[in-house]
């Protein structure tokens, strides 16, 4: 995830923090100083990192019960609305997926629980010693408050709304009897409908916080329902389906000014840079790294300079859906070597977007 940084690993995960999750820490201890000095500072921040901490607990409940059944989970990155672990995908059984949603808040609840026993308030959904989440801690406040807190997290998150944990398991209850696409369009309907009053809500009462959250399901809910009706599309087809065979190369020792004359002389937005002999793949060159080099000073000589290397590869007979999640970490394309290791071609996320336009025409005939 772009603007954010590794803070070290945890259990097989990286774990990575977003940059706005230091400024909210920061807003956090400055509103504690304003509203009692250096001391509710402390508190207000410990309160937060704690609270952060719970969430990261949150999602490895879910990373580590996926693991389970064989999916790794690659980062966990830590925004100022909660935390997102980022698995190479979702249980397609319902069974499955129902459990290692669920996980999630359980981990909650069970801080809840130990927090409440330890701070007296087991059993209180209301109790602590103050109305507010980020409002008033005191350092002795502080197990009573995350206690009530980690149970309303757990209560939010089993919302039936898509990507809400419960509307995971809303989708995976659906999909026993309409299909996985079908569940997830409507599981995520769902999460738009409770993005809209959320964000209603947070607008009439000027709730910025309320706001975001609203904004952040609308597009999630949004995103992974194309993004499974995507994969539903390509499920069957090879990589050798919407492979780019027909190009212009470069090679690492070629000018820029070479590579600008062939981004002019083309149509291409990106270039693959491969090595003699034998044509081997050793880099691409995009339209936009061609851009910032060219404005640079001074400039960069060579293709080599300004390529990206160590580019995902996939084979021809490769699932598209495996290529299609290799392009989802941020590569911008997945090169297709034959045996001889000399380049066929390669894929990017636009043209297998353009091979879905194409299916999808087919089926309207």
């Amino acid at each position: 995830m772009s603007w954010s940084f590794p803070i070290g690993r945890l259990f097989g995960s990286e774990l990575r923090i977003h940059v706005t999750f230091l400024l909210l820490l920061g807003w956090i201890a400055y509103a504690g100083w304003q509203a009692g000095g250096s001391t509710a500072a402390i508190a207000h921040t410990l309160f937060a990192i704690a609270l952060f901490a719970c969430v990261i607990a949150h999602e490895f409940g879910h990373a580590l019960t996926a693991r389970r059944y064989g999916i790794a989970t690659p980062d966990i990155t830590l925004l100022p609305i909660g935390g997102v672990a980022r698995m190479e995908r979702m249980p397609e059984k319902p069974g499955q997926e129902i459990v290692v949603a669920l996980a999630g808040p359980a981990v909650n609840l069970a801080i809840w629980a130990l927090l409440g026993l330890l701070s007296g308030t087991f059993g209180a959904a209301g109790s602590g010693s103050n109305g507010g989440a980020l409002t008033g801690q005191t350092l002795a406040s502080l197990p009573a408050d995350l206690a009530r807190v980690n149970l309303w997290i757990a209560l939010f998150n089993l919302l039936p709304a898509f990507p809400m944990d419960g509307g995971r398991v809303l989708r995976a209850l659906l999909a026993m009897r309409t299909g996985r696409v079908t569940a997830t369009r409507r599981a995520a309907q769902a999460g738009q409908a409770l993005a809209l009053l959320m964000g209603l809500a947070g607008f009439a009462t000027g709730n910025l916080i309320l706001l975001l959250i609203g904004f952040f399901i609308l597009m999630a809910a949004g995103a992974e329902s194309s993004e499974v009706a995507m994969q539903s599309a390509l499920r069957g087809l090879k990589a050798r389906d919407a492979m780019i065979t027909s190009y212009e190369t470069l090679t690492p020792e070629d000018s820029l000014d070479a590579a600008a004359a062939a981004l002019i002389r083309t149509t291409q937005h990106e270039f693959p840079v491969i090595a003699a002999p034998g044509r081997r793949p050793v880099g691409l060159l995009t339209r936009t790294d061609l851009f910032a080099a060219l404005s640079q000073t001074p400039r960069p000589r060579e293709v080599a300079a300004v390529m990206q290397r160590d580019l995902p590869r996939a084979g021809p007979e490769d699932e598209l859906e495996k290529v299609l999640q290799l392009l989802a970490d941020g590569a911008p394309a997945v090169m297709i070597p034959g045996l001889q290791g000399g380049l066929l071609g390669y894929v990017t996320r636009e043209n297998v977007g353009e091979l879905m336009v194409m299916m999808a025409n087919r089926q309207q005939r």
